[in-house]
């Protein structure tokens, strides 16, 4: 999830897809099995230039990331006794936090508003989004008071689908 705003700035100004389209494959890509980046670099490489897009894609996002875990892995018990490494992942956390919670924030303008840039001078509230968020939100706690037991997340995909069927079309 750290990664989506960098995928985002990337995808959207190199004109790959649009915003709009990048917020349906994040929803999509969550109720698909891999990783998000793998699924994004895959589909991207694949729209771009086929099936050699795809695999090289996939295996520019997988490798840098391959190489630099087996690295960390490595020198990781040596470094972590010092406390200026402990102190600089600590002060990671909220800059992670906070790039998660700027794609939430224009996640939600996007689909709630239709405000995709910040040139965006027309606002159009999407109450269809808003009814299918209010149902997951209130789905869990009233099955849970009833029923004694979690409500199972992939239901709540199957119900958001089902329900953007009904509200937008098909």
């Amino acid at each position: 999830y750290a990664m989506l705003p960098l995928i985002q700035e990337e995808v959207t100004t190199k004109g790959w897809i649009p915003l709009e389209d990048l917020i349906n494959f994040i929803a999509v890509s969550e109720s698909t099995p891999g990783p998000f980046a793998i699924n994004m670099a895959t589909y991207i490489g694949y729209e771009q230039a086929g099936f050699l897009g795809a695999l090289l894609a996939t295996i520019g996002v997988v490798l840098p990331s391959f190489i630099i875990i087996l690295l960390v892995a490595a020198v990781i018990k040596n470094l972590l006794k010092y406390p200026a490494i402990k102190t600089f992942i600590a002060g990671m956390r909220p800059a992670l936090g906070g790039l998660i919670l700027s794609v939430a924030v224009t996640m939600a303008l996007t689909v709630f508003f239709g405000i995709d840039t910040v040139k965006t001078t027309a606002i159009s509230f999407d109450w269809r989004s808003v009814i299918i968020l209010a149902v997951l939100i209130a789905i869990p706690p009233i099955w849970n008071k009833f029923k004694k037991k979690e409500f199972s997340s992939i239901l709540l995909v199957i119900i958001s689908g089902m329900l953007g069927i009904v509200l937008y079309g098909i």
